[in-house]
């Protein structure tokens, strides 16, 4: 525990009690003195018999050394439960010889008649007492009614919502947005405050021109530009899409793909790195690690991890050149951007999460364009689903996505690959595991977990603009 500066140290009362809830100590510096403070007490002679002579005491103090951390137990104590049951007259039975098993037990164990006892699933996270700070009912002028309840006055569960005034489109819907929303012109001039932003603008403005169907990663990979600004700014220059083949990608205003067949290249494709036993590699043996753990979690044992840092408004108001500038890493230019492994495949090296969002011409391999352009020049219908690519598609490179990837881990680790056997005449048959289909991502949900999926990264995303 006092190795890990995260975690808490716990004391058990029932050390071999499974049941006992555990009292954490939190821990905090200090400088203060260990000290080693031994009495000697030396008896006096005594020569009258019915005298009380008191023994003759002595101090010796040695400092050991001092002391930079302490750990203060300050929660409550009381959050324990145990393996009782409350009979007709109210006296208490231990059930712990009947629940626990602690050896190797015969059928008979498991059939006995026992009362139902049930721990509970969690305890709570918090230790240390709150107050409520209830607010007293309104008192209304005589004849006030409350308003009628709908979809605007009602609290939800998600969080406030963020004014950058996006467009969002669905697939089915007829027509599309050509100009931004006033609001979003708006907010934009407020943000928009020194030449460095209008240089971010026009760099932006360029490759929309270029190409009219960019997704937010691929933007900050071709430009350096502040998050918080970069949210600001796409809702000046472009709509979202909310579903179909561009789900989660952004438009350029007046441009509809469904309507140039052409705009096939800019669809998204969902991959997932596909992990299992059944693949020959487990997750743990995963080179790619995944963006989010299990362990992360802030549990009660654990001290709250420090938050990311806030940015100040100076920092907004410099852009690119924000304070600090001497001692950054990164020179102004390209302090934001990210590696183009963020958005770009090739072939011989592993995507950076084991879930990626790819627009089709950014599949850098040959093979995988060729699939992508089979149906060149003769696109007639584009689907939900397909786009206006032909069906099924997208399996198709996923399949050979998948393959490619695990030629590199064979290659990287021959071990994971030593005592698996080749299939019939060299096929492999990969499974897949997508979101857009139920059925086989219910399959598939005990070999491949996925650490962040495609609906929660496209949420998020949705949720910095409503």
């Amino acid at each position: 525990i006092y190795a890990d500066p995260a975690r808490r140290l716990e004391l058990y009362f029932r050390p071999k009690d499974p049941y006992c809830h555990p009292v954490c100590a939190n821990r905090f510096p200090t400088s203060t003195m260990l000290l080693r403070v031994t009495r000697r007490s030396k008896k006096k002679q005594q020569l009258d018999p019915e005298e009380q002579i008191q023994p003759e005491v002595q101090f010796e103090m040695e400092i050991l050394g001092i002391v930079t951390t302490v750990y203060k137990f300050q929660g409550m104590s009381d959050f324990q439960y145990l393996a009782m049951h409350s009979g007709p007259d109210g006296k208490q039975t231990s059930m712990y010889d009947k629940v626990l098993m602690l050896k190797p037990e015969k059928e008979e164990f498991f059939n006995k008649d026992l009362p139902l006892y049930i721990p509970p699933p969690i305890f709570s996270r918090l230790d240390t007492p709150v107050d409520y700070f209830y607010r007293p009912d309104i008192q209304h002028r005589s004849g006030y009614n409350n308003p009628q309840v709908s979809g605007e006055n009602l609290i939800g569960l998600s969080r406030a919502r963020r004014p950058h005034n996006a467009i969002f489109v669905n697939f089915e819907d007829e027509e599309i947005p050509t100009k931004p929303l006033d609001a979003a012109v708006q907010n934009w001039k407020k943000v928009c405050t020194n030449p460095l932003d209008k240089k971010v603008e026009e760099e932006l403005r360029k490759l929309f021109e270029v190409r009219p169907v960019w997704s937010r990663n691929a933007v900050k990979a071709n430009i350096s530009v502040h998050p918080d600004k970069l949210k600001v700014l796409l809702p000046y220059l472009a709509y979202y899409m909310l579903t179909g083949p561009w789900r989660s990608l952004w438009v350029r205003f007046g441009y509809d793909p469904r309507k140039h067949p052409e705009a096939k290249i800019y669809q998204v494709l969902d991959f997932r790195i596909r992990c299992g036993m059944k693949y020959g590699y487990a997750a743990t043996d995963m080179p790619v690690k995944a963006k989010r753990s299990t362990y992360n979690y802030s549990l009660p044992i654990t001290v709250k991890k420090q938050g990311s840092h806030t940015v100040s408004v100076h920092d907004l108001k410099q852009g690119l050149g924000s304070a600090g500038t001497s001692g950054a890493k990164k020179p102004p230019s390209s302090r934001y951007k990210l590696k183009e492994s963020v958005y770009i495949f090739r072939e011989g090296a592993l995507p950076p999460y084991r879930q990626m969002f790819y627009q089709l011409c950014d599949l850098n391999v040959e093979s995988l364009q060729k699939i992508i352009h089979r149906n060149d020049g003769t696109e007639s219908e584009c689907t939900e689903r397909d786009g206006w690519c032909l069906a099924k598609t997208s399996d198709d490179l996923r399949d050979s996505m998948s393959l490619m990837i695990k030629q590199i881990i064979r290659s990287t680790r021959p071990a994971l690959f030593s005592n698996t056997t080749n299939s019939e005449d060299g096929k492999e048959q990969l499974a897949y595991e997508s979101g857009e289909d139920e059925d086989d991502e219910e399959e598939e949900e005990e070999d491949f977990k996925p650490s962040d999926g495609s609906e929660n990264e496209m949420e998020t995303e949705i949720l910095d603009y409503v």
